[in-house]
């Protein structure tokens, strides 16, 4: 029972972290790239009041999957449209993969802490959540799935746009569904094969932190 607490406290934390950082980086890009409508939004901001959607949040501490408000983009406000729409959506990506950088070695760091009881057991589960949840959103926002940030980079190169793009972009989205859908159902049936969707962003993890946990390494 403390463990599951400890564990729920712990993501909690790191989402407070990881999901405004990601969002700010939105913002701060489109803000400016010359689109100030993040900002009139209240949206320029490390706030995370700004960011949550509270079910959302909810969904993320107890069903390990949930979601933050977007940050309203107007792309035609934009100085060089297609390479500030790249940029605006790979920022949020890219500021995950620099947070689980910065945050490994506190993580490291953390486990010389002395022992005071949860206090500390807490402190390490947060900054293990916060690399962790940030390498994993770093690559589920990779999807390129409408509305992900995948979608949003590949849509600023795509210059022929027929049926099948227009299928793809409405209909894709259900098939991250039903991934979803098949996760939970291995989590709740212990049939673990069937999380293809977790099966593949741990594999792609594990690829990526590579780098992170090398670099580090060499001092820890």
């Amino acid at each position: 029972m403390i463990d599951r607490i400890v564990r729920y406290i712990s993501v909690f934390l790191a989402l407070i972290i990881v999901l405004p950082l990601h969002e700010f980086a939105h913002a701060f890009v489109a803000d400016k790239s010359g689109d100030y409508t993040p900002r009139m939004s209240g949206r320029y901001t490390l706030n995370p009041l700004a960011h949550f959607d509270v079910l959302g949040l909810i969904m993320f501490v107890v069903a390990g999957f949930g979601w933050a408000k977007p940050v309203p983009v107007n792309p035609t406000n934009f100085k060089r449209y297609k390479l500030d729409s790249f940029l605006v959506s790979a920022a949020g990506i890219t500021a995950n993969y620099i947070t689980a950088f910065l945050f490994l070695p506190l993580f490291y760091l953390s486990q010389y802490v002395p022992e005071f009881g949860l206090f500390t057991t807490v402190l390490q589960s947060t900054l293990y959540y916060v690399v962790t949840l940030s390498l994993v959103f770093f690559v589920f926002n990779l999807i390129p799935i409408f509305p992900l940030d995948g979608y949003r980079i590949i849509d600023c190169f795509v210059k022929r746009r027929d049926r099948f793009y227009y299928n793809y972009r409405t209909y894709g989205i259900y098939v991250l569904y039903a991934l979803i859908l098949l996760s939970f159902i291995a989590d709740f049936t212990g049939v673990y094969y069937l999380d293809i969707l977790g099966i593949a962003i741990g594999y792609v993890v594990n690829l990526i932190s590579v780098p992170i946990t090398a670099f580090w390494g060499l001092i820890f």
